[in-house]
C-alpha cells in the first residue's frame, strides 16, 4: 500500500468533514440552514474536547508555574478579541469574552474565582460590580433629593463589553513528563483584563482582572465556540483548541518563586525593555530544561 497516498487521502477526508460540520454553507437550502447540525453531527454528535491524559505525580520530573499576559493589540491575538460588533454577524461568531460571560450567566461556567490561586470562589452576583456601573445624573439626584421617584432616563448604565477587553491573563503549568520524555504545558486558568469600570471613561484608568475561570471546567463550553481562522475560513478552530495549542503570543509577567511568586515588574521597575528580556529569559530557561535532558 502506498502509505503517502493513504495519509494524504485521510487528511483530505478529515478536512472535508470538518469544513462540512462547521459551516454547512454548501448544503444549505436557505440561510436558516447555515450553521445547523449536519447529517454527520446528527448521527455521531459533535466532537468533544480531547481529554487530558492522566499524569501521575511521580512522572513529573520537573515543573514550573507561569503567569502570562496575552495582549489583544497584537495581530496574532485578534481571534480572541473579535468580533466586538455583533449586529451584522451571525450568532456562531463571538469573542472569547462574550463566550465566557454568556456561559457564566447561563450557569454553564460556575468555577469562577477572584484570583489566579483559585481560593476565593465567586458567583455572577459577586463579580457584577466589576462588570457594570450604574450611576445617576445630576437631574436624577435632584429628583431623589426632592423625594420623587428617579426617572429611568436619568440613570446611566455602563457595562464592560468585548471592545473594552485589553488583554487576558493566563496561568499555566509547564512540566516534564519522564514517562513520555517530553516537556508539556497545561493551561489552568484565564482572566479577562479591562479598565476599571468605575473610571473607564476617565483618561487612562488602571487595568484590572475581572475574574478568573478555572480552564479545565470550561473546556466543554469553549469547544462549542469557534474563533475565526484568518488563514482558512473553512477551518475555524474552537477556543479550546486555540488556547490548548497555544495559538497566541504571550509574555510572562510572573513565575513561581521563593519571593512569594513576585511579578517581574516588582523587581525590574520602570524599564519595559528589561522586563521583556526577563520574560524571554524565563522562557528560555523552560525550553532549555528539555534540551538539557538530551545532552550527554
Amino acid at each position: 500500500m502506498n502509505w503517502n497516498r493513504f495519509i494524504v487521502g485521510m487528511c483530505g477526508l478529515l478536512f472535508s468533514v470538518t469544513a462540512f460540520g462547521q459551516n454547512n454553507i454548501l448544503n444549505a437550502k436557505s440561510p436558516d440552514d447555515i450553521g445547523a447540525p449536519t447529517v454527520v453531527e446528527q448521527k455521531y454528535g459533535k466532537d468533544k474536547p480531547l481529554e487530558y491524559g492522566y499524569v501521575d505525580d511521580r512522572d513529573v520530573l520537573w515543573a514550573k508555574t507561569t503567569w502570562e499576559v496575552i495582549d489583544l493589540d497584537e495581530r496574532v491575538n485578534f481571534p480572541l478579541y473579535y468580533p466586538i460588533d455583533t449586529n451584522q454577524i451571525g450568532s456562531s461568531r463571538r469573542s472569547l469574552y462574550d463566550v465566557l460571560i454568556a456561559n457564566i450567566k447561563n450557569g454553564k461556567i460556575q468555577n469562577i474565582y477572584a484570583d489566579s490561586y483559585f481560593n476565593d470562589k465567586r458567583t455572577l452576583k459577586d463579580i457584577s460590580a466589576a462588570l457594570s456601573k450604574v450611576d445617576t445624573t445630576d437631574l436624577g439626584i435632584e429628583q431623589y433629593n426632592a423625594g420623587e421617584q428617579i426617572d429611568q432616563q436619568y440613570i446611566s448604565r455602563r457595562d464592560i463589553s468585548s471592545a473594552d477587553i485589553a488583554a487576558y491573563h493566563v496561568r499555566g503549568y509547564w512540566y516534564f513528563d519522564k514517562r513520555q520524555a517530553e516537556l508539556k504545558y497545561r493551561l489552568l486558568g484565564i482572566a479577562p483584563v479591562a479598565p476599571d469600570v468605575n473610571f473607564i471613561d476617565e483618561g487612562e484608568p488602571q487595568l484590572v482582572e475581572l475574574f478568573w475561570v478555572w480552564f479545565p471546567s470550561a473546556r466543554e463550553v469553549l469547544n462549542d465556540a469557534y474563533a475565526f481562522n484568518p488563514d482558512n475560513t473553512s477551518q475555524n478552530f474552537s477556543f479550546d483548541h486555540l488556547l490548548n495549542a497555544r495559538r497566541f503570543n504571550a509574555t510572562i509577567y510572573a513565575e513561581d518563586n521563593v519571593q512569594g511568586d513576585r511579578r517581574v515588574d516588582e523587581y525590574i521597575s520602570n524599564n519595559a525593555f528589561m522586563q521583556l528580556l526577563e520574560s524571554e529569559r524565563i522562557k528560555e530557561q523552560i525550553r532549555d530544561f528539555e534540551q538539557d535532558m538530551w545532552n550527554y
